[in-house]
């Protein structure tokens, strides 16, 4: 006579009879290498750039063509699977973290970029076309795509869509949402929909605006309709240097409040720029408390006479040092540090957690000492580096996943700084979106109506909840239960997520 199973044979029997249900029904529709299912060959897909939690899928589909991936969702609304899109992987929020007991669509095979007119300076793309890949195939007619994240080389335009990315030139051309026309995609019944048009503006409701930034929630985009803008004659960046942090803070502000708007405006630390000096020898100031990256573009003489007043500026709110770059070598070397930020801070710790936030601009200074002291209260190191221009923040939380204690003070001190952040007037989000790594200090930011409306929002595109779900909007309950933990106190921000 066998032995009863336990609940966790049970799970696990389930588990299998559910993936062999997947597996079959989705065989109609795909070729046999679009569809994977065996435990190592879906590891690579258990996580993105956050990679402390890790999940693997139950299924991964790799459709090719429009029309396969619209009978991939057909087929998953059908069975009530959960579907959760993917682009390149690139994400620091666990936004494309797989369901467990869901198929992970991967886009990756949409590449092609479909058409570029240089007369409408637009390019319609597929969305698995990298960010960069759009400048180059524009190069031709001296035109650009302006949003450059810093995961450009690799991040897809798809996953730009779900997160609304900037980049180091936000401040000046803006993000995702002001650089796209068009989005194409499926529903999760795998209905084909269309946001925006390629006119400057399109009827009805302003739905592009809703689905940029959704994470995935609202639809899987498959197609993207982008602006380009012509290369600037000339472009300089200004590297300034400050004894004191707040007086970094404060310059920002000064050099806005000039009624200057540079084409981007970066802010570093000293232990960023200590550990990005090493890296790529850019030429920082190791000595000092925060360097200011300023760069113009324009005409010869707008960049002159731009870079003659933020100079000014600069120097009078504090700047010990000034350079100004001389070539293109030169201005790309000064950027070279900050575009490097992250690649620079894996090789001084074994692991790091990217955060992002916003604040006002006035607010910089205090949320460096803020940071400063948090440092001592969970003994990490914090590496910060800033979208200054537009208050957005990126602190790295430097720490060794292997260790369950560090990992723990992580969370920690991560959750500190967004409700920091909050708690200064800004956001929990600027441009990596909230995925799972935010759930709980959304509860900080927004009320339980405000969060209703959201959930209503994703109801009216997918009320089966079948897209991404469990992700981006804290549920009543976990609210709940987040207002019951002491915040800066001992329990982990994310008790039921799968750890490294």
């Amino acid at each position: 006579m066998n032995a009863p199973l336990t609940p966790a044979q049970h799970d696990s029997l389930q588990k299998s009879e559910r993936q062999s249900q997947i597996v079959r029904a989705l065989q109609a529709h795909l070729p046999a290498h679009a569809l994977i299912w065996q435990a190592e060959d879906t590891t690579p897909y258990e996580c993105d750039g956050l990679t402390a939690y890790r999940q693997r899928p139950l299924v991964v589909a790799l459709p090719e063509t429009e029309a396969q991936v619209a009978a991939v969702l057909k087929t998953c609304h059908g069975l009530g699977v959960p579907v959760v899109a993917r682009g390149a992987g690139t994400g620091l929020s666990g936004g494309a973290m797989p369901h467990a007991l869901g198929v992970t669509l991967s886009l990756a095979k949409f590449n092609r970029i479909l058409k570029v007119d240089p007369v409408s300076r637009t390019a319609v793309v597929q969305c698995g076309v990298r960010n960069l890949a759009i400048s180059e195939a524009a190069a031709p007619f001296n035109l650009y795509y302006a949003p450059d994240p810093s995961s450009q080389i690799a991040c897809t335009i798809g996953g730009n869509v779900a997160e609304n990315s900037g980049g180091v030139h936000c401040l000046k051309y803006g993000l995702t949402l002001h650089n796209v026309l068009r989005v194409r995609g499926f529903t999760a019944e795998g209905e084909p929909v269309e946001f925006g048009g390629e006119a400057l503006d399109a009827p009805g409701l302003d739905l592009l605006a809703l689905v940029i930034g959704s994470e995935g929630m609202l639809a899987v985009t498959t197609e993207v309709t982008v602006k380009l803008v012509p290369k600037p004659q000339l472009a300089r960046c200004i590297m300034a240097s400050f004894d004191d942090v707040r007086k970094a803070g404060d310059a920002v502000a000064a050099v806005i409040a000039a009624g200057i708007i540079p084409a981007g405006l970066e802010m570093m630390d000293k232990p960023m720029t200590a550990a990005v000096e090493d890296f790529v020898h850019a030429g920082y100031d190791l000595d000092a408390a925060a360097i200011l990256l300023c760069e113009s573009d324009g005409t010869a003489e707008e960049v002159e006479e731009e870079i003659g007043r933020m100079t000014a500026v600069l120097r009078g709110s504090g700047a010990i040092a000034i350079a100004v770059s001389t070539s293109e070598d030169e201005r790309m070397k000064f950027w070279s540090g900050r575009k490097n930020a992250f690649p620079a801070s894996g090789r001084i710790s074994p692991d790091y957690m990217c955060l992002d936030s916003t604040i006002p601009r006035k607010r910089l200074a205090d949320i460096l000492l803020a940071i400063q002291e948090m440092e001592k209260k969970y003994n990490l190191r914090c590496c910060n580096v800033f979208h200054a221009g537009d208050g957005n923040l990126h602190p790295l939380v430097l720490f060794d996943a292997n260790d369950p204690d560090e990992l723990h003070r992580c969370e920690l001190f991560g959750a500190d700084i967004l409700e920091t952040s909050v708690a200064m007037g800004g956001t929990v989000s600027g441009e990596h979106g909230v995925g799972v790594e935010k759930l709980n200090s959304m509860c900080v930011q927004f009320t339980a109506a405000e969060n209703e409306q959201m959930f209503g929002v994703k109801r009216a595109f997918d009320p089966a909840g079948l897209l991404n779900p469990g992700k981006v909007i804290p549920t009543l309950q976990r609210c709940a239960e987040y207002g019951k933990q002491v915040v800066r106190g001992g329990r982990l921000p994310h008790p039921d997520l799968p750890r490294f």
